[in-house]
């Protein structure tokens, strides 16, 4: 089966699910066939899936991952003042590492806009709608949405990492409070204390907390900074720690800071 095929069978089975998707025109070009099927990813609500459908999606993410290229950490340099410190720009989603952080919403469930553009959906896309049922049952069993500051370890499925680290960043309204700061600084530490419980080594965290959540990207990057850098100070597990920016903005912020 070629990835035209796959993804033919499998927005078919996506629309067999929702009846609202019935009269929904699937277009002949490949490139437009390919976002359709992401975006119907996006917005596929938790649920169990058949083992077809379950194999030809991952057959389908692996042929995606291979044209997306995997990022091995060998191939990244750490900064010169610290060979434990990494900052690369780039999609997270591409690393071969023990855990990637997303920078989740309290319901866990990803990021459900068509499309968007930001790591959370990203995450959820192209580790396969079993993330997002692994999410469902976490919160079901756990009886609340997750609090801010927290966080939560699953498997990462057809990412290239072997795990994913989802936690909730604080939400910014007109200004940031010593609260706000406080529950950034929990959520880099709850995620590094989640890494050393289960002998993570490596480590990719995004800018946590500063996309629709609004943090300031400069005093978010002061905290991510100093919390990460304190405690491997005191960690004997985890080792390497990947800086993961999505813009030049924040690129400049970690590369000034970095160097002091």
């Amino acid at each position: 089966m070629d990835k035209d095929a796959m993804i033919t069978y499998l927005i078919g089975e996506l629309k067999k699910e929702n009846l609202e998707l019935h009269d929904l025109i699937v277009p002949e070009e490949l490139e437009e066939k390919q976002k359709l099927l992401r975006a119907l990813f996006n917005t596929r609500k938790p649920m169990a899936a058949s083992t077809q459908f379950l194999t030809i999606q991952d057959l389908y993410l692996q042929v995606r991952k291979g044209e997306r290229g995997i990022v091995q950490l060998n191939s990244l340099q750490s900064i010169p003042q610290d060979k434990r410190i990494y900052l690369w720009k780039g999609d997270i989603t591409r690393l071969e590492i023990d855990a990637i952080v997303n920078a989740a919403n309290k319901t866990l469930l990803g990021c459900m806009k068509p499309l968007h553009n930001c790591v959370d959906n990203a995450i959820h896309t192209y580790a396969g709608v079993q993330l997002r049922q692994a999410c469902f049952e976490l919160i079901l069993e756990q009886g609340y949405e997750e609090p801010v500051g927290m966080a939560k370890i699953t498997p990462a499925y057809n990412l290239p990492s072997a795990f994913v680290i989802h936690t909730v960043g604080p939400k910014i309204g007109n200004q940031v409070t010593p609260i706000d700061e406080d529950l950034l600084i929990k959520s880099y530490l709850s995620v590094l204390a989640l890494a050393e419980k289960n002998k993570i080594e490596s480590i990719a965290i995004p800018c946590i907390s500063t996309g629709d959540f609004n943090f300031p990207k400069q005093k978010a990057a002061e905290i991510a900074i100093k919390t990460v850098k304190s405690f491997i100070d005191h960690s004997e597990i985890v080792k390497k720690v990947i800086f993961n920016v999505f813009d030049d903005e924040n690129l400049n912020i970690y590369q000034k800071l970095l160097a002091e």
